[in-house]
């Protein structure tokens, strides 16, 4: 028997450093360097808010980069250096731009009404320029500098200014002056040539000069590009009473409380500033007859266009999946990858080339298949519906058929020859058997497609682009549109203007439908898993 050796001291090691306690030099350099790009960024940011005075955006942007150097810097904490990138863009692109769109939708903004009372008055002011009766001619010469077009102005008495669009003239002393007195050249920019002046008449008209932080002082602008005169505004703002008074009418515009300047015959300024309207966007939405309307059509055509592209699609998919899952099928390989091959095309490209085939007058459908028979697929309303269908149908099956496939596959094999065995027909195995072994995990994706669907741009706007228009609006709204399509059309189309808040407030509406029906959906789902038992 061996004998046991007595104990001794015990050895003591040294501990071992680990990657994760100690980092290596390259990578502390490596951290040295994104932490310094990513804090001159950072500072830059900070500066520009400064300046603007931004100040809640600015503790803001100084609280993120305290806390992201606190989590690369400190030792340890090894998850959160890997979670902070995916946070961080998380609530930028995520978070942010759902609690945005949720304040948008309680306020007015909107063309017209898109920044504050204060830029709202001097746009008021720039835009009723008119020109001074006999004010003195400015002889200019145009100058450009990085991309933007100045007026270089000498006065009657010989001084020389220079100034811009929104940066009021400043004197030029070291102007270089030719044999008449008038300045044609200055440091730093260059002097635009009379072709020059020809290709960008536009831009050189439009450009109007201040001569000082006060619109009221006047501005100067040019019709010719050569002379320049003085311009004065034809409004003239009370800030006390906070009224304007056309100086030749003697109309007075009073603030109306609902951003904007209004006179007591009604007669608005166009240019108004953003405030709070509370749920006046959701009331809009159901009590606006040029809304209204068209509304609850869109939204009964959307359910429809979602349910009936969800079943169509998981039925031709279903199909398919099971006619090429026999095992004794030659080429099956072949079949499949041509079935998958519209699922290889970019919705927008096939919802064009769809628009395309699908033309009354040139289209290849009516001029092959219906001897050059002038049927409006796209302008009939009901056509266009079926149009629409048919096309995102062509689409959306080859998803349902890979998922179908998928399934499929999966089943047991028992389970066919248990139903073999007992007599049942191939009908009754597939509705008895396997469908209902396939929706406990076919179920999800489709109340996930359902959500797609519901919100499904690209085929509309690419295939019919809403159309055809109703009558009863003066919206662009049409018989093809789903919601997502008519908030598009409102935030950023024409007819009634462009109306961002209310485009907001149906997108919460949008968003809310989605999440109850797909809550209730995935409840449902749960009575299906109980087969698995």
């Amino acid at each position: 028997m061996p004998t046991l050796a007595p104990p001794g001291p015990a050895v003591s090691r040294p501990p071992r450093k680990t990657s994760l306690q100690s980092d290596s030099t390259l990578g502390l350099l490596a951290k040295i360097v994104l932490l310094g790009l990513v804090d001159a960024f950072a500072v830059y940011v900070m500066i520009t808010l400064f300046l603007q005075e931004k100040w809640l955006i600015l503790a803001v942007a100084a609280a993120v980069t305290v806390l992201i150097n606190w989590i690369y810097l400190r030792r340890g904490g090894l998850p959160a250096k890997y979670l902070a990138p995916g946070i961080f863009f998380l609530v930028v692109f995520q978070v942010f731009v759902m609690l945005y769109s949720g304040y948008v939708a309680f306020t007015n903004y909107g063309d017209g009404h898109n920044s504050t009372k204060a830029d709202a008055v001097n746009a008021i002011q720039l835009s009723a320029q008119q020109r001074v009766p006999d004010s003195p001619a400015y002889r200019v010469t145009i100058l450009e500098r990085d991309g933007v077009f100045h007026l270089l102005a000498t006065e009657p008495d010989g001084t020389v200014s220079v100034g811009t669009t929104g940066e009021p003239l400043e004197q030029a002393e070291d102007a270089v002056t030719d044999g008449t007195g008038k300045a044609t050249e200055l440091e730093g920019y260059r002097t635009l040539q009379f072709g020059e002046v020809l290709a960008n008449q536009a831009d050189i008209l439009a450009i109007t000069v201040p001569f000082s932080d006060d619109p009221e002082d006047g501005s100067l602008k040019t019709g010719d590009g050569s002379s320049a005169y003085v311009y004065r505004p034809s409004l003239s703002y009370d800030e006390d009473t906070s009224t304007f008074t056309d100086l030749e009418t003697g109309t007075t515009y009073s603030d109306t409380g609902e951003g904007s300047f209004r006179s007591d015959d009604g007669e608005q300024l166009s240019t108004g500033w953003k405030i709070n309207v509370g749920f006046e966007n959701f009331t809009k939405a159901f009590s606006d007859q040029n809304i209204r309307g068209p509304l609850l059509q869109v939204m009964v055509w959307t359910f429809t266009f979602a349910i009936v592209s969800v079943l169509s699609t998981f039925a031709l998919g279903l199909f398919l999946a099971n006619a090429f899952n026999l095992p004794d099928l030659r080429g099956k390989r072949i079949y499949r990858i041509l079935m998958i091959l519209p699922y290889a095309f970019p919705a927008f490209l096939a919802g064009l080339v769809w628009s395309g085939l699908l033309n009354p007058e040139f289209g290849f459908i009516n001029n092959t298949f219906f001897g050059g028979a002038d049927i409006p697929w796209l302008t009939d309303p009901v056509l266009a519906k079926v149009s629409v269908l048919v096309v995102n149908l062509w689409l959306g099956f080859p998803y349902m058929f890979l998922v179908c496939t998928g399934a499929l596959q999966s089943l047991p094999e028992e389970v066919n020859e248990a139903a073999r065995m007992d007599g049942a027909s191939a009908w009754r195995t597939f509705t008895a058997i396997k469908l209902p072994l396939l929706l406990v995990s076919v179920a999800p994706l489709l109340i996930a497609s359902f959500a797609f669907n519901f919100n499904n741009f690209n085929v509309i706007y690419m295939l019919t682009d809403g159309g055809p228009r109703f009558d009863n609006t003066t919206a662009n709204i049409g018989h093809t549109d789903i919601l997502i399509t008519m908030v598009y059309e409102i935030a950023f189309g024409t007819g009634v203007g462009r109306d961002y808040g209310l485009a907001s407030a149906l997108s919460i509406i949008i968003f809310i439908i989605v999440a109850v029906i797909s809550a209730i959906s995935f409840r449902q789902t749960k009575a299906l898993e109980d087969i698995n038992g």
